[in-house]
């Protein structure tokens, strides 16, 4: 996964949680990037055709984005359950923001054999507790 899906997955569920466009002071924050880098990304995505940016309104992912947004937040399910329920890695949320920019598509289908995904992702992931909802940990105190 590169940064282009990084912020893909982002404004996937941003727009999930506020029911609309994102915007790129949200982007930003849950990113921890400058309003200006945001804005950039955001400019390359809508070149893409993965994403449509209305000044003042939001970004909003084309239906191109959003398959390769669920499929970025699958890829970051897998190696979030992977780092927790099998290795059982107590800073699994840090480990997996860290891998999601490493892992190809060959080593996530490698790992979901072992971790055994439900059908329902990527919708088990619950942006509230930033954390797939199919793991077997507690969320609080496990960051």
């Amino acid at each position: 996964m590169n940064t282009a899906d990084q912020y893909l997955k982002t404004i996937y569920l941003i727009q999930r949680q506020e029911d609309g466009p994102a915007s790129t002071g949200a982007i930003a924050d849950a990113l921890d990037v400058s309003p200006a880098s945001a804005n950039e990304m955001i400019g390359k995505l809508e070149s893409r055709g993965f994403a449509d940016h209305e000044k003042y309104k939001g970004v909003q992912l084309s239906e191109d984005g959003i398959v390769r947004a669920r499929d970025a937040l699958q890829t970051y399910c897998i190696i979030e359950r992977f780092l927790a329920n099998v290795l059982a890695v107590e800073e699994f949320r840090a480990e997996a923001r860290e891998l999601e920019a490493v892992i190809d598509d060959t080593v996530a289908d490698r790992l979901d054999t072992i971790i055994d995904r439900k059908s329902e992702c990527p919708d088990c992931f619950d942006p509230e507790a930033d954390a797939c909802s199919c793991l077997e940990v507690a969320f609080e105190g496990a960051d």
